[in-house]
C-alpha cells in the first residue's frame, strides 16, 4: 500500500463534492477530490454538444438493443444515444429492487451535476415544519432563517436565474435576469392572477442556467441541450463552475478512477483519520489521509461506504448506532406535471429553445 496525506479528502466530485472541494480549497486547505468514474474535461470532452440530431444513428433516439441492457434507465427520460456514456452500464453495476426503485446513476466527474434538471428554490418554513406538523420523522434542527444567507452565497456563484415573485411560500432568492416565458405562458400567467386572486401562482423557473456572463462563463444559448455537457458553462455543474475555482487556488488534487470502499477509523481517537481507495484501473489498493473527510457519493453510495467501515466497531458500519444508517430513502416526484394546447396564438413564435419550464 502507498500512503498520502492531505488536509483535506472529498468523496465524490458531484455538485455537493465539487462545493466542498471549492470551499476547502479556498480556505487553504490541500484537498484530494476523489472519483469513482472517468475524467470528464469540461467542453473538450462534451463530444456530443455540438451535433444536430441528424448526426445521431437513431436520431438521438432509443434501441430496442438500449432498452434491453438499461432496463432501469428505459422507464423514464435518460436513456438515448446521445449521451448514453454518462450514466452508468446497469449490467456492470447492478442493483437489487426488492421494491421499484429508479437509480440512475452517472459514475464520472461531475456526476450528476452535468446530467440534473437545474431548477433551484429555497426552502420555506412550511418545508422545514412538515415533519413536526405532520408527526413523521425527527423535527429538522434549523429553520429558513439559518439558511437565508447561504442561499443567497450559493446562488450568487452558481448563477441561479429567475424573477422575484414576491410569493411567501417560495422565498425569493438572488436571482439573475429570469429567462422570458412565451406569449402562451404570459396569457396563462394572467388569466391566473384574475381567476385565482393570488391564491395561486404560474411563475418562470428559477433554473441555474445563467442568463449574463458570470465567472468566464457564457449565458444560455437556448440550445436546450445542457445533458450533452454545456460547452460554454452557461449551466451550473461542477466542470464549469466549482472545479475551476477549487484548481485556481492550486490547492486541488483530482483523482478519478478511485473507488472509495471505506472510511479508516481510529478508534483511540474515535475520529475517522482516512479512506482506503481502490483504483477502477489497476485494482491497486491505496490509503489516503486527512483530518477532514467529507462524504459527497451521491445518497446511496455515500450509505454504502459508511455501512462498509469501522464494521469492527459497529455491525451496521460508521455512524449505524442510530439504527438509522441504510433506512428513510426517499424519492423524489419526477415527471409529474400538466400540458394543453391553445389556440388563437398561431402568427407567433417563441425564441430559441429555452432550457427551462414554468412553475
Amino acid at each position: 500500500m502507498s500512503t498520502n496525506t492531505y488536509d483535506a479528502i472529498v468523496i465524490g466530485s458531484g455538485i455537493s463534492g465539487g462545493w466542498a472541494a471549492k470551499e476547502l480549497t479556498e480556505k487553504g486547505l490541500k484537498t484530494i477530490m476523489l472519483e469513482r468514474g472517468k475524467n470528464i474535461e469540461h467542453i473538450k470532452d462534451y463530444v456530443n454538444a455540438n451535433k444536430g440530431p441528424w448526426e445521431f444513428e437513431h436520431r438521438g433516439g432509443r434501441t430496442q438493443q438500449m432498452i434491453d441492457d438499461y432496463p432501469v434507465l428505459k422507464r423514464d427520460y435518460p436513456l438515448n444515444e446521445t449521451n448514453l456514456d454518462y450514466w452508468t452500464n446497469e449490467k456492470e453495476s447492478p442493483y437489487t429492487e426488492i421494491k421499484r426503485f429508479d437509480w440512475f446513476r452517472g459514475y464520472h466527474v461531475g456526476g450528476r451535476s452535468l446530467m440534473w434538471g437545474r431548477q433551484s428554490y429555497r426552502w420555506h418554513d412550511t418545508d422545514f415544519e412538515a415533519n413536526a406538523k405532520d408527526g413523521i420523522g425527527t423535527d429538522w434542527p434549523i429553520r429558513y432563517k439559518d439558511l437565508h444567507d447561504w442561499y443567497g452565497y450559493a446562488e450568487r456563484f452558481a448563477g441561479i436565474s429567475g424573477n422575484k415573485d414576491g410569493v411567501p411560500i417560495l422565498p425569493d432568492g438572488d436571482f439573475m435576469p429570469p429567462m422570458e416565458m412565451n406569449i402562451v405562458e404570459k396569457d396563462v400567467q394572467k388569466r391566473y392572477k384574475e381567476f385565482y386572486k393570488d391564491t395561486r401562482h404560474f411563475v418562470i423557473g428559477r433554473t441555474a442556467n445563467i442568463t449574463v456572463p458570470h465567472n468566464n462563463r457564457t449565458n444560455c444559448q437556448y440550445r436546450n441541450k445542457c445533458w450533452l455537457g454545456c460547452p460554454f458553462g452557461a449551466y451550473f455543474s461542477t466542470q464549469s463552475a466549482t472545479l475551476p475555482a477549487a484548481v485556481a487556488t492550486g490547492n486541488l488534487t483530482l483523482r478519478p478512477w478511485s473507488i472509495v470502499t471505506k472510511i479508516l477509523y481510529d478508534k483511540n481517537t474515535k475520529k475517522a483519520k482516512g479512506v482506503e481507495v481502490l483504483d477502477a484501473e489497476t485494482n491497486k489498493t491505496y490509503e489516503f489521509f486527512a483530518k477532514i473527510v467529507f462524504v459527497n457519493a451521491s445518497a446511496l453510495n455515500s450509505a454504502w461506504v459508511l455501512m462498509n467501515s469501522a464494521t469492527d466497531v459497529w455491525e451496521g458500519g460508521l455512524g449505524s448506532s442510530s439504527g438509522q444508517l441504510g433506512h428513510n430513502v426517499m424519492d423524489h416526484h419526477l415527471g409529474v406535471g400538466a400540458g394543453g394546447r391553445v389556440e388563437g396564438f398561431e402568427d407567433k413564435y417563441t425564441f430559441g429553445r429555452r432550457a427551462n419550464g414554468i412553475y
